[in-house]
């Protein structure tokens, strides 16, 4: 008996070594993340950050493009860009919304937007929907490529969805920064709504991190 329970003691503690082994194996990513946190930490404290007041003036001329994607988005679209409009503190932009011909409420709700404010600009693709996210950004960029042979200066292209509520000042931190940098990404701030939390803090925390 004592043999037997010797033996089983012996088997938990090689499962105890392993399974802390695997452990401190699987935390060594996150104290990776953690110890970048804390160097970027401490290095920020040197200089001083940029902000909205002090970002550097754009030194070329162009409009800033928003491209936003819709497919069955009728419920939201106007409501989006109607605060966008409202919103947005920027001299030169425009708002091109990629459109399908058989979703004809979107070009819709769109089309009554692009009325009262002309830019905002519906371009409806000849493909029916829906198709990838990226057809659609592709078309958004081949009108826009025409566009620009005929004389328009864009200065950079700005990606929103449908149901993005936009930030006041962001256009203005594009102008600001993207003569030094290829790509710009700000961060993203999930809004979570007053109805079932526990539904819509997991749906805004898988988009936070893939937008």
């Amino acid at each position: 008996m004592k043999q037997a329970l010797d033996g089983i003691d012996l088997i938990a503690r090689e499962v105890a070594l392993f399974a802390a082994v695997g452990l401190l194996i699987g935390g060594i990513d996150d104290l990776l993340v953690d110890a970048i946190f804390l160097v970027r930490r401490a290095w920020r404290r040197g200089p001083a950050r940029l902000r909205l007041a002090t970002l550097p003036p754009a030194t070329q001329p162009g409009r800033i493009v928003v491209f936003v994607p819709a497919w069955d988005e009728a419920a939201v679209i106007g409501h989006m860009l109607t605060a966008a409009l409202r919103r947005y503190r920027h001299a030169d932009f425009a708002i091109h919304v990629g459109l399908y011909p058989n979703d004809p409420a979107s070009i819709a709700a769109v089309e009554e937007v692009a009325r009262g404010d002309p830019r905002v600009r519906p371009v409806v693709g000849v493909r029916p929907g829906p198709t990838t996210k990226a057809d659609c950004l592709n078309l958004l960029w081949r009108t826009l490529q025409h566009d620009e042979a005929g004389g328009l200066r864009v200065r950079a292209v700005v990606f929103h969805d449908a149901e993005d509520l936009v930030h006041p000042d962001e256009l203005r931190v594009f102008d600001g920064l993207i003569d030094g940098h290829a790509v710009i990404q700000l961060p993203v701030l999930p809004l979570i709504g007053h109805g079932v939390r526990l539904i819509g803090g997991t749906y805004a925390d898988e988009f936070s991190e893939a937008a």
